[in-house]
């Protein structure tokens, strides 16, 4: 089956007052990030998303040089809602260094499946969502330029937007997978420990665990 995604809105910069309020009075969002590259400290971040557990998205473009979202940081580090990732570590780390944003609660969904589905060896999240929902993600947008001054193509508004949607539901049935093979406070305590490791990593620590 092919995802059908519903039209999300778009922002500059910033989430509006509106859509701030509608997340902020839901208990888990889907995030994601977009970014030039994969090392904060060089490549910038262009696109925030998010995402309500009914499958409403939003797309803020983060701006060349932009240093602050107040409102998308309200957001990110509300105690009462849950932000869900795939591998939130590289998430967290752009939305830290970029927007001096510290996401919490959190809970990852790359982690959840290698605690969950220890008979698979595929965690990406297009593997995982294909499983688990019986939906196809289109990844072909993955290496493109987020980066571009116009908003961004339509190809790239879709699958922006399907990185976000389903994170809500295959939260929820990781979760119930872990709780019925007795490993959710484990991957309780690995989402905990996930700030950490952004920290180290914004460091340019290696190894640290290493013997």
């Amino acid at each position: 089956m092919v995802a059908e995604v519903p039209a999300p809105h778009r922002c500059e910069q910033d989430l509006s007052e509106e859509l701030l309020h509608h997340y902020l009075s839901q208990p888990v969002v889907g995030v994601d990030t977009e970014t030039m590259g994969l090392i904060p400290a060089r490549d910038r971040l262009c696109l925030v998303q998010i995402a309500d557990a009914q499958g409403q998205a939003t797309l803020v473009k983060i701006q060349p040089g932009q240093h602050q979202a107040p409102r998308l940081q309200q957001l990110l580090e509300a105690p009462q809602v849950l932000k869900i990732f795939h591998y939130a570590r590289f998430d967290l780390a752009a939305l830290r260094y970029h927007l001096g944003i510290h996401v919490a609660p959190i809970f990852c969904t790359k982690i959840a499946s290698k605690l969950a589905r220890t008979y698979s060896p595929k965690h990406g999240l297009k593997d995982v969502v294909q499983e688990l929902l019986g939906i196809e993600l289109d990844k072909q947008m993955q290496s493109s330029d987020w980066g571009r001054p116009e908003f961004l193509s339509d190809a790239q508004l879709t699958y922006a937007a399907n990185d976000v949607i389903y994170l809500p539901k295959i939260a929820e049935l990781l979760t119930a997978m872990l709780q019925r093979e007795g490993r959710w406070e484990l991957a309780q305590s690995c989402f905990a420990c996930v700030p950490t490791f952004v920290s180290l990593d914004l460091l340019f620590y290696q190894g640290v665990f290493e013997h």
